[in-house]
């Protein structure tokens, strides 16, 4: 009786072994992909913050030996206006979040942006709408911009930053001068 009994000590102490053992290689296992998805993450924003370095310099006026008049900032085409907004927002980074004010991706959005846009929309008779996710692909974000630009009737590139930094109205709002400001010097950097 008493070898039975140890038999079946051992047997259990055996498999309560083989399954820590199995539970140590399944969380080694785990944290390796963990890691790996870490990895690719972050590749993946390496590799659009490198596309979208490479679009600017494309896009950008070489402004090294130039500083542009009032007049001709407020000409400049709205891409360059938009990324500068972009580089001021999250140095183009389409991951980006500020949960205090659950700001979202390259033009840091937030949920009453989305519902300012879908109310546009809606008014407009369209049936595309945004949803709060869409804040995270630099293509949704860049259309919402572009929508409530093209809403607000913003035309000139402090016009379109002011505006952009604080509502319809920002363009009155003299906190926002600061925020042209910082777009302004980007632009001619």
């Amino acid at each position: 009786m008493r070898v039975i009994l140890w038999m079946v000590v051992f047997t259990g102490f055996i498999w309560a072994f083989l399954g820590l053992k199995n539970t140590s290689e399944q969380e080694i296992i785990k944290k390796e992909t963990k890691k790996q998805m870490y990895i690719d993450s972050l590749q993946h924003r390496i590799d659009s913050l490198q596309y979208t370095i490479d679009s600017l310099q494309n896009k950008m006026w070489d402004t090294n030996d130039y500083c542009p008049t009032q007049e001709e900032l407020d000409e400049w085409p709205e891409d360059t206006i938009l990324s500068a907004i972009m580089f001021i927002e999250s140095s183009y980074n389409d991951s980006a979040y500020r949960a205090d004010e659950d700001a979202v991706g390259c033009l840091q959005i937030r949920k009453c942006m989305v519902d300012d846009v879908n109310r546009i929309l809606k008014r407009q008779k369209l049936t595309l709408r945004f949803t709060y996710n869409s804040r995270w692909s630099r293509d949704s974000s860049i259309k919402m911009f572009e929508i409530y630009c093209n809403h607000y009737n913003l035309t000139t590139a402090e016009e379109i930053a002011r505006c952009w930094n604080g509502g319809p109205r920002g363009i009155n709002n003299p906190a926002t001068v600061g925020y042209w400001e910082k777009v302004k010097d980007k632009i001619n950097s």
